[in-house]
């Protein structure tokens, strides 16, 4: 017999379907009717571990890893239960090449925790930073620094003026086949430059007509050699284009993979027959000397990925770019969604008076309080199979999900304090709990078949274990025995219906977690009398042959 809970969530009249507590770590909130259900991935600052959560906060499972590293900054899971990611040494005091979102190692690693395959880059010369991408055929697409120094950058047209430190780490992408380490293709940014600024060097044009250039005097006003910063790269396997977030640019570009190495240096070859020079770049024409201030769009934003994972091609945004807006305004993040004017003929984005369209976001999606998503740096969106949205506010560790009515109808926070669990009643603040993302993962997912995802304690210290007892959303077993609950709307009475011959006990919790009965039933029918019950919503657990199951169905009181 399958060891999954089994819940019946009755409403009776009007109600919404929606639970809530004094908490202030871990879960907050719950709506298990209109959240979608899956398994939560994070991968928290300041601490070495990757957590797999479900809709409960509860932890299912995890990778532990020594306590001498910390995330670098991403980790993903394949269908076949495999976990990608990215660390660095937890010390970087003396490491040549340095700044936030700095790695070093990419790691595949088994269910079990088990190594599978593990690279490194961390020298003077090149790092590993913020992301990467897997790709169809199992090849990874990753983020590096490179070193330039002071005289490159002379060479290439760079006000020195703005140079504060001698030397420049601009981007370069590089995609490694784990089963050989051998690196099949690289594209670096240095390679596509633009300058007005000395005639006599390299690069120097006219940076309005170079639109698919890099202008190598914009970016970070400081003058530090992390130049761009890019702190987000997707992969699309249809397109063979690769999405890079460039938040120093408050930009997001999309580059052609279908060049070879040797194309992708230059300006000619691939589908677009351009080489490696930018396919389409979108957020502030002012990079390339059009527009003004009132045609940004984008300010500071990461996560910037094509809206694909575990979504039908008929879903509303499948395909667009979803993106985390973070300083669109003083004290609010937002997360948008635009759409890519693509012509496939001619393997190109639209450019239209002076800009690749399109001229507006098609979706913008704001917490109800607009302030709670605030987060000048880190942060994630996700557009769920469901049509729910699942954000994560980085610097505060906030996660939540909002239907397409703007519902609030999950919410977490990271249960951390500078990497260290934190009490439940803990009043954490900005940083305490830096958390780069979170990941939502169906219950259907392939990974987890055969998993054992049953419940293993909470991440923060006295948990409120009493919160979600009564709702845990899972795989329903009980579908065999033809488990039915009716009248629907339920009145004065409920009539409990399955096949067989099973004892079943049952128990009815109210919204505040108090048992208002309890009964027990047999030969595949039990009738409940709710006439006295209030209006409201109530739980209905079962034990049979003592084991406990969870479903939910809703019921509406007339």
């Amino acid at each position: 017999m399958h060891k999954i809970k089994f819940i019946i969530v009755v409403i009776l009249l009007g109600s919404s379907f929606y639970l809530t507590a004094q908490n202030t770590v871990g879960l907050l909130s719950y709506d298990p009717v209109k959240a979608f259900d899956g398994y939560n991935l994070i991968y928290p600052h300041n601490q070495p571990h990757v957590y797999l959560l479900n809709n409960c906060g509860e932890v299912v499972h995890t990778w532990e890893d020594d306590a001498n590293f910390r995330p670098a900054n991403t980790a993903y899971l394949d269908a076949n239960g495999l976990l990608y990611k990215s660390k660095r040494p937890a010390n970087v005091t003396s490491d040549a090449i340095w700044a936030g979102g700095g790695g070093a190692i990419l790691e595949i690693r088994n269910w079990d925790n088990d190594l599978i395959w593990s690279f490194e880059m961390n020298d003077s010369i090149n790092r590993l930073h913020h992301d990467f991408a897997i790709t169809g055929d199992g090849t990874i697409i990753a983020l590096a620094w490179e070193l330039k120094n002071i005289d490159e950058c002379i060479q290439a047209g760079r006000d020195t003026s703005t140079l504060a430190q001698a030397k420049l780490w601009p981007d370069w992408i590089f995609e490694i086949d784990p089963n050989t380490d051998e690196i099949i293709w690289e594209w670096h940014a240095w390679d596509h430059l633009v300058q007005d600024f000395d005639a006599s060097k390299s690069n120097f044009g006219i940076i309005a007509d170079h639109p698919e250039l890099i202008d190598i005097n914009y970016g970070r006003p400081d003058g530090h050699p992390d130049w761009m910063h890019s702190n987000s790269i997707d992969y699309n396997d249809s397109l063979n284009q690769i999405l890079l977030s460039v938040p120093y640019f408050d930009e997001i570009w999309i580059i052609d993979k279908t060049t070879t190495t040797a194309q992708a240096a230059g300006h000619n070859g691939g589908l677009s027959n351009r080489g490696g020079d930018l396919m389409f770049r979108w957020g502030n024409p002012i990079t390339f000397q059009q527009g003004d201030s009132s045609d940004q769009k984008l300010f500071f934003q990461h996560d910037a990925h094509w809206v694909d994972d575990f979504l039908e091609d008929f879903q509303p945004q499948y395909g667009k770019i979803a993106l985390y807006n973070n300083r669109i305004g003083n004290d609010y993040s937002v997360a948008n969604i635009l759409n890519p004017s693509w012509d496939m003929y001619s393997w190109a984005y639209d450019y239209i008076d002076n800009a690749y369209l399109p001229n507006n976001f098609d979706l913008t999606i704001q917490h109800p309080d607009s302030t709670k998503l605030w987060s000048t740096g880190l942060s994630s969106v996700q557009v769920l199979p469901n049509g729910n949205t699942l954000l994560t506010a980085g610097r505060f560790g906030y996660s939540v999900e909002l239907t397409p009515n703007n519902e609030i109808v999950w919410e977490y926070k990271t249960p951390l304090i500078g990497g260290t669990p934190a009490t439940q009643g803990d009043i954490l603040s900005i940083n305490n709990n830096l958390t780069f993302r979170m990941k939502r993962y169906p219950s259907d997912f392939e990974a987890f078949d055969g998993k054992d995802l049953s419940q293993k304690g909470w991440i923060e210290i006295n948990p409120d274990s009493t919160f979600c007892n009564n709702i845990t959303s899972t795989i329903d077993p009980m579908v065999e025995s033809n488990f039915k609950i009716y009248p629907n709307p339920a009145t004065d009475f409920l009539t409990i219906e399955w096949d067989g011959m099973m004892h079943i006990q049952m128990e009815v919790i109210d919204m505040i977690g108090q048992k208002i009965g309890s009964f027990e039933g047999s030969s595949g029918r039990k009738y409940i009398d709710s006439s006295s019950w209030v209006e409201g919503v109530y739980f209905i657990s079962f034990v049979v042959e003592n084991q406990r199951y969870s479903r939910k169905v809703l019921i509406l009181k007339d």
